[in-house]
């Protein structure tokens, strides 16, 4: 069958389409991988707005946004109101992105922090590298060093008067955990410590101490960056 050029297709919905140009049918035939962002982003949407096939809506929502990380990574506000999206749409991509969150979340934990660091700043780069507000994470862990469970404690300026290091010492032993992982993002994207990490990362050392809990590292997440404490010998100095 004659394949449909891009002027005629816009002006026909995907169920006209021949079968072997549907991504739905292409992912199920070929495997994930082989669409485009716009295709799985299609299969998202289900159907265009009116007058407009739902891959040109893809294409038009991937253009507006600068890609897939920008889109995903909007709340519900921005995906209603900037991207004109109705409550089925942004309630899909939000539920789409929530599920991604969750699986990289269940790939870490368990995980060996010192031994497997890359599952653990997988989660991390996905779960905070987006964010515009700072979050302080603790991730707590085992004897082993195995990944317990994880918990956002703090957030806003992360500074002296936000963090409590007593707050952080209460849940270390609600998780009856023997170490943990300090974690906070840079909204500026920069993963640089600053003044105020390194001296709040002293007095939660401290902290911890009294409670015979080891700080393993204090981990800051920028754009696709990170920085870590103990990489750069900072935890000793903190001690």
């Amino acid at each position: 069958m004659q394949s449909l050029n891009t002027d005629e297709k816009s002006q026909k919905t995907i169920k006209s389409w021949p079968k072997s140009e549907r991504p739905r049918e292409r992912l199920l035939l070929m495997g994930a991988a082989a669409l485009s962002d716009s295709e799985l982003l299609a299969i998202l949407l289900r159907h265009g707005q009116k007058g407009t096939d739902v891959i040109s809506e893809a294409r038009m929502l991937l253009s507006k946004s600068g890609g897939l990380r920008n889109l995903l990574s909007s709340d519900g506000v921005r995906l209603r109101h900037y991207f004109r999206l109705g409550p089925v749409k942004s309630a899909t991509l939000l539920a789409a992105t929530e599920i991604t969150r969750r699986q990289l979340r269940e790939e870490m934990l368990g995980k060996n922090y010192v031994r497997d660091p890359a599952s653990v700043l997988n989660y991390l780069y996905y779960s905070l590298r987006d964010k515009k507000k700072e979050v302080f994470k603790v991730l707590f862990l085992n004897k082993q060093n195995c990944i317990l469970d994880e918990k956002d404690l703090f957030l806003g300026t992360i500074d002296e008067a936000a963090v409590h290091p007593r707050e952080i010492v209460k849940a270390v032993l609600d998780f009856h955990a023997t170490a943990v992982v300090l974690v906070h993002n840079h909204p500026s994207g920069r993963a640089v410590p600053s003044l105020e990490d390194k001296q709040i990362t002293r007095k939660i050392i401290k902290a911890c101490q009294s409670v015979s809990v080891a700080v393993l590292d204090h981990l800051i997440i920028g754009n696709n960056e990170y920085y870590s404490f103990r990489e750069h010998g900072l935890l000793d100095e903190s001690a």
